[in-house]
Protein backbone atom coordinates (compact mmCIF):
# COMPACT_ATOMS: atom_id res chain seq x y z
CA UNK A 1 0.00 0.00 0.00
CA UNK A 2 2.77 2.02 -0.94
CA UNK A 3 0.66 5.23 -2.55
CA UNK A 4 -1.80 5.05 0.59
CA UNK A 5 -2.08 7.28 3.56
CA UNK A 6 -3.75 6.81 6.98
CA UNK A 7 -6.14 10.41 7.96
CA UNK A 8 -6.13 10.68 11.40
CA UNK A 9 -8.52 13.25 12.21
CA UNK A 10 -8.97 14.23 16.06
CA UNK A 11 -12.47 15.57 16.42
CA UNK A 12 -12.64 17.77 19.51
CA UNK A 13 -9.52 17.30 21.82
CA UNK A 14 -9.59 18.54 25.60
CA UNK A 15 -7.23 21.74 25.73
CA UNK A 16 -9.42 24.03 23.23
CA UNK A 17 -11.94 25.57 24.50
CA UNK A 18 -15.30 27.04 23.11
CA UNK A 19 -14.44 30.72 23.22
CA UNK A 20 -11.51 29.50 20.94
CA UNK A 21 -13.91 28.35 17.92
CA UNK A 22 -17.65 28.43 17.20
CA UNK A 23 -16.87 25.25 15.24
CA UNK A 24 -15.10 23.00 18.16
CA UNK A 25 -17.75 20.37 18.47
CA UNK A 26 -19.38 20.19 22.18
CA UNK A 27 -22.49 18.15 22.42
CA UNK A 28 -22.09 14.48 21.78
CA UNK A 29 -25.05 15.17 19.12
CA UNK A 30 -21.97 17.41 17.51
CA UNK A 31 -19.14 15.57 18.16
CA UNK A 32 -20.93 12.63 16.10
CA UNK A 33 -22.03 14.67 13.58
CA UNK A 34 -18.02 15.96 12.98
CA UNK A 35 -17.30 12.78 13.26
CA UNK A 36 -19.45 11.11 10.35
CA UNK A 37 -18.25 14.07 7.98
CA UNK A 38 -14.82 13.90 8.71
CA UNK A 39 -15.16 9.62 7.71
CA UNK A 40 -17.07 11.20 4.48
CA UNK A 41 -14.08 13.38 3.64
CA UNK A 42 -11.55 10.47 4.00
CA UNK A 43 -10.77 10.05 7.48
CA UNK A 44 -9.89 6.14 7.99
CA UNK A 45 -9.39 7.12 11.90
CA UNK A 46 -11.57 9.28 14.31
CA UNK A 47 -9.80 10.17 17.16
CA UNK A 48 -12.06 10.97 20.35
CA UNK A 49 -12.21 13.09 23.47
CA UNK A 50 -15.65 14.21 25.16
CA UNK A 51 -16.94 17.02 26.67
CA UNK A 52 -19.14 18.16 29.10
CA UNK A 53 -22.33 18.91 27.44
CA UNK A 54 -23.62 22.16 29.17
CA UNK A 55 -19.90 23.84 29.19
CA UNK A 56 -17.64 22.13 26.97
CA UNK A 57 -15.44 20.93 29.57
CA UNK A 58 -13.09 17.54 28.97
CA UNK A 59 -14.48 14.93 30.78
CA UNK A 60 -13.77 11.27 30.65
CA UNK A 61 -16.76 10.21 31.87
CA UNK A 62 -17.78 7.01 30.16
CA UNK A 63 -21.63 7.89 30.62
CA UNK A 64 -20.23 10.86 27.93
CA UNK A 65 -18.45 8.92 25.66
CA UNK A 66 -21.60 6.24 25.19
CA UNK A 67 -23.74 9.38 24.12
CA UNK A 68 -22.31 9.39 20.89
CA UNK A 69 -19.78 5.80 19.98
CA UNK A 70 -23.25 4.17 18.81
CA UNK A 71 -23.57 6.87 16.55
CA UNK A 72 -20.45 6.66 14.96
CA UNK A 73 -20.41 3.50 14.75
CA UNK A 74 -23.64 3.05 13.03
CA UNK A 75 -23.03 5.58 10.54
CA UNK A 76 -19.51 5.00 9.49
CA UNK A 77 -16.97 1.78 9.36
CA UNK A 78 -14.01 4.47 10.49
CA UNK A 79 -11.87 3.02 13.33
CA UNK A 80 -12.89 4.50 16.21
CA UNK A 81 -9.98 5.73 17.99
CA UNK A 82 -10.45 6.78 22.39
CA UNK A 83 -8.39 9.14 24.60
CA UNK A 84 -5.95 7.97 27.21
CA UNK A 85 -4.70 10.80 27.72
CA UNK A 86 -8.10 12.95 28.29
CA UNK A 87 -6.94 16.28 29.63
CA UNK A 88 -3.73 17.08 31.90
CA UNK A 89 -6.15 18.04 34.99
CA UNK A 90 -7.36 14.43 35.10
CA UNK A 91 -5.72 11.02 36.99
CA UNK A 92 -4.52 8.01 34.88
CA UNK A 93 -7.66 6.13 36.02
CA UNK A 94 -10.29 8.86 35.27
CA UNK A 95 -7.84 8.70 31.75
CA UNK A 96 -8.86 5.30 31.00
CA UNK A 97 -12.31 4.66 32.57
CA UNK A 98 -13.85 5.18 28.77
CA UNK A 99 -11.41 2.35 26.81
CA UNK A 100 -11.25 0.13 29.81
CA UNK A 101 -15.20 -0.05 29.40
CA UNK A 102 -15.49 0.00 25.69
CA UNK A 103 -12.39 -1.86 24.51
CA UNK A 104 -12.23 0.26 21.11
CA UNK A 105 -9.82 -0.74 18.26
CA UNK A 106 -7.41 1.58 18.92
CA UNK A 107 -6.73 4.39 21.93
CA UNK A 108 -4.38 7.00 22.33
CA UNK A 109 -0.91 6.70 24.32
CA UNK A 110 1.23 9.89 25.63
CA UNK A 111 4.62 8.19 25.52
CA UNK A 112 5.53 9.96 28.71
CA UNK A 113 5.21 12.51 31.12
CA UNK A 114 6.00 16.60 29.60
CA UNK A 115 5.40 20.05 30.03
CA UNK A 116 2.07 20.85 28.10
CA UNK A 117 0.59 24.31 27.92
CA UNK A 118 -0.86 26.82 25.79
CA UNK A 119 -1.16 30.05 28.19
CA UNK A 120 -0.24 32.45 25.34
CA UNK A 121 -3.97 31.65 23.31
CA UNK A 122 -5.49 33.40 26.58
CA UNK A 123 -3.79 36.45 25.53
CA UNK A 124 -6.08 36.55 22.29
CA UNK A 125 -9.40 36.34 24.30
CA UNK A 126 -11.20 39.10 25.49
CA UNK A 127 -14.46 37.64 26.40
CA UNK A 128 -14.78 34.01 27.77
CA UNK A 129 -18.20 31.88 26.90
CA UNK A 130 -18.14 29.92 30.18
CA UNK A 131 -16.24 30.78 34.01
CA UNK A 132 -14.03 27.37 33.83
CA UNK A 133 -11.97 28.27 30.58
CA UNK A 134 -9.97 31.28 31.21
CA UNK A 135 -8.14 29.78 34.42
CA UNK A 136 -7.81 26.87 32.67
CA UNK A 137 -6.10 28.13 29.85
CA UNK A 138 -4.55 30.65 31.86
CA UNK A 139 -3.50 27.91 34.35
CA UNK A 140 -1.70 25.47 31.69
CA UNK A 141 1.72 27.30 32.57
CA UNK A 142 1.67 24.88 35.13
CA UNK A 143 0.37 21.57 33.45
CA UNK A 144 2.33 18.46 33.67
CA UNK A 145 0.77 15.67 31.48
CA UNK A 146 1.66 12.53 33.44
CA UNK A 147 2.45 9.54 32.14
CA UNK A 148 4.90 7.44 33.59
CA UNK A 149 6.43 4.21 32.98
CA UNK A 150 4.12 2.87 35.54
CA UNK A 151 1.32 4.72 34.03
CA UNK A 152 2.04 3.48 30.76
CA UNK A 153 2.68 -0.16 31.49
CA UNK A 154 -1.38 -0.22 33.41
CA UNK A 155 -2.34 1.50 30.26
CA UNK A 156 -1.17 -1.46 28.22
CA UNK A 157 -2.01 -4.34 30.34
CA UNK A 158 -5.40 -2.76 31.33
CA UNK A 159 -5.96 -2.43 27.28
CA UNK A 160 -3.94 -5.42 25.66
CA UNK A 161 -5.95 -7.96 27.36
CA UNK A 162 -9.17 -6.56 25.21
CA UNK A 163 -7.13 -6.75 21.77
CA UNK A 164 -7.10 -2.65 21.58
CA UNK A 165 -3.54 -1.63 19.90
CA UNK A 166 -2.63 1.87 20.42
CA UNK A 167 -1.74 5.65 18.81
CA UNK A 168 1.82 5.87 19.98
CA UNK A 169 1.95 9.70 21.00
CA UNK A 170 6.01 10.89 20.74
CA UNK A 171 6.26 14.79 21.74
CA UNK A 172 9.55 14.24 21.70
CA UNK A 173 12.54 12.30 20.95
CA UNK A 174 12.80 10.42 24.31
CA UNK A 175 9.16 9.31 23.66
CA UNK A 176 10.82 7.11 20.92
CA UNK A 177 13.14 5.51 23.76
CA UNK A 178 10.35 5.01 25.96
CA UNK A 179 8.23 2.93 23.09
CA UNK A 180 11.37 1.26 22.13
CA UNK A 181 12.06 -0.30 25.93
CA UNK A 182 8.25 -1.22 26.05
CA UNK A 183 8.42 -2.98 22.30
CA UNK A 184 11.38 -4.83 24.28
CA UNK A 185 9.69 -6.13 27.22
CA UNK A 186 6.83 -7.52 25.14
CA UNK A 187 3.95 -5.03 25.94
CA UNK A 188 3.95 -3.62 22.15
CA UNK A 189 4.03 -5.65 19.22
CA UNK A 190 4.46 -5.04 15.33
CA UNK A 191 2.75 -3.60 13.79
CA UNK A 192 2.28 -0.98 16.40
CA UNK A 193 1.35 3.00 15.10
CA UNK A 194 3.85 6.40 15.91
CA UNK A 195 1.73 9.69 15.87
CA UNK A 196 5.63 11.78 15.98
CA UNK A 197 3.94 15.12 17.13
CA UNK A 198 5.17 18.59 16.82
CA UNK A 199 4.80 22.39 17.85
CA UNK A 200 2.86 21.90 21.47
CA UNK A 201 4.66 24.11 23.89
CA UNK A 202 6.41 21.45 25.75
CA UNK A 203 7.38 19.40 23.21
CA UNK A 204 9.53 19.17 19.93
CA UNK A 205 9.52 22.23 17.36
CA UNK A 206 8.25 22.16 14.30
CA UNK A 207 11.36 22.05 12.30
CA UNK A 208 11.93 19.56 9.11
CA UNK A 209 15.48 18.59 10.71
CA UNK A 210 13.46 17.61 14.02
CA UNK A 211 10.88 15.80 11.53
CA UNK A 212 13.79 14.22 9.89
CA UNK A 213 15.71 13.23 13.48
CA UNK A 214 12.47 11.45 14.77
CA UNK A 215 12.08 9.62 11.40
CA UNK A 216 15.74 8.07 11.64
CA UNK A 217 15.62 7.64 15.14
CA UNK A 218 12.17 5.71 14.88
CA UNK A 219 13.78 3.35 12.28
CA UNK A 220 16.82 2.72 13.97
CA UNK A 221 15.25 1.72 17.28
CA UNK A 222 12.21 -0.39 15.72
CA UNK A 223 13.15 -0.96 12.11
CA UNK A 224 11.08 0.77 9.20
CA UNK A 225 9.53 -2.84 8.47
CA UNK A 226 7.53 -3.18 11.89
CA UNK A 227 5.56 0.25 12.42
CA UNK A 228 3.99 2.93 10.82
CA UNK A 229 4.50 6.42 11.07
CA UNK A 230 2.03 9.38 11.47
CA UNK A 231 2.91 13.08 12.21
CA UNK A 232 0.20 15.79 13.37
CA UNK A 233 1.50 19.70 13.65
CA UNK A 234 0.18 21.90 16.21
CA UNK A 235 -2.08 25.00 15.19
CA UNK A 236 -0.45 27.13 12.17
CA UNK A 237 1.69 24.60 11.39
CA UNK A 238 -0.36 21.93 10.59
CA UNK A 239 -0.99 21.54 6.60
CA UNK A 240 2.54 22.96 6.00
CA UNK A 241 4.43 20.29 8.32
CA UNK A 242 1.70 17.60 7.22
CA UNK A 243 2.74 18.10 3.46
CA UNK A 244 6.35 17.50 4.08
CA UNK A 245 5.60 14.65 6.35
CA UNK A 246 3.59 13.17 3.26
CA UNK A 247 6.57 13.66 1.01
CA UNK A 248 8.37 11.51 3.18
CA UNK A 249 5.75 8.71 2.99
CA UNK A 250 4.03 9.22 6.32
CA UNK A 251 0.64 9.43 7.01
CA UNK A 252 -1.68 12.06 8.77
CA UNK A 253 -3.42 13.88 11.38
CA UNK A 254 -5.85 16.54 10.96
CA UNK A 255 -8.42 17.76 13.45
CA UNK A 256 -9.89 20.68 15.57
CA UNK A 257 -8.15 19.23 18.43
CA UNK A 258 -4.88 19.84 16.56
CA UNK A 259 -5.42 23.36 14.85
CA UNK A 260 -8.57 25.91 14.60
CA UNK A 261 -7.37 26.70 11.20
CA UNK A 262 -8.11 25.59 7.88
CA UNK A 263 -4.55 27.87 6.81
CA UNK A 264 -3.19 31.29 8.26
CA UNK A 265 -5.71 33.57 9.37
CA UNK A 266 -8.90 31.91 7.95
CA UNK A 267 -10.46 29.50 10.76
CA UNK A 268 -11.68 25.98 9.86
CA UNK A 269 -15.35 25.39 9.85
CA UNK A 270 -15.18 21.85 10.34
CA UNK A 271 -12.77 18.99 10.98
CA UNK A 272 -14.32 17.69 7.55
CA UNK A 273 -12.77 20.91 5.86
CA UNK A 274 -9.48 19.77 6.98
CA UNK A 275 -9.97 16.52 5.92
CA UNK A 276 -10.77 17.43 2.25
CA UNK A 277 -7.91 19.90 2.33
CA UNK A 278 -4.94 17.03 3.46
CA UNK A 279 -6.76 14.50 1.09
CA UNK A 280 -6.18 17.04 -1.67
CA UNK A 281 -2.83 17.53 -0.92
CA UNK A 282 -2.38 14.16 -0.68
CA UNK A 283 -4.11 13.59 -4.25
CA UNK A 284 -1.42 16.12 -5.34
CA UNK A 285 1.43 13.68 -4.74
CA UNK A 286 -0.16 10.32 -6.27
CA UNK A 287 -1.05 9.28 -2.63
CA UNK A 288 -4.41 8.31 -2.09
CA UNK A 289 -6.43 7.84 1.45
CA UNK A 290 -6.43 4.51 2.97
CA UNK A 291 -10.07 3.15 3.61
CA UNK A 292 -10.81 2.11 7.14
CA UNK A 293 -10.29 -1.58 5.45
CA UNK A 294 -6.84 -0.92 4.51
CA UNK A 295 -6.14 1.01 7.76
CA UNK A 296 -6.87 -2.23 9.83
CA UNK A 297 -4.91 -4.44 7.51
CA UNK A 298 -1.73 -2.04 8.01
CA UNK A 299 -2.31 -1.85 11.67
CA UNK A 300 -3.70 -5.39 12.12
CA UNK A 301 -6.29 -4.10 14.24
CA UNK A 302 -8.98 -6.70 16.00
CA UNK A 303 -12.23 -5.25 13.93
CA UNK A 304 -15.17 -3.28 14.46
CA UNK A 305 -16.64 -7.00 15.74
CA UNK A 306 -14.91 -7.07 19.03
CA UNK A 307 -15.67 -3.42 20.77
CA UNK A 308 -18.06 -3.13 23.39
CA UNK A 309 -20.55 -0.21 21.89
Amino acid sequence: MSNKAIITCAITGAMHTPTMSDALPITPEQIAAESVAAAAAGAAIIHLHARVPETGQPTGDPEVFAQFLPAIRQKTDAVINLTTGGSPTMTVQDRLAAAARFQPEMCSLNMGSMNFAIFPAAKRVKEWKYPWEQPYVVNSDDFIFRNTFRDITYILETLGGAGTKFEHECYDIGHLYSLAHFLDRGLVRPPFFVQMIFGILGGIGTDLDNLMFMKRTADRLFGAENYQWSVLAAGRHQMPFLTQAALLGGNVRVGLEDSLFLERGKPARSNAEQVAKIRRILAEMGVEPATPAEARAMLNLKGPGSVRF
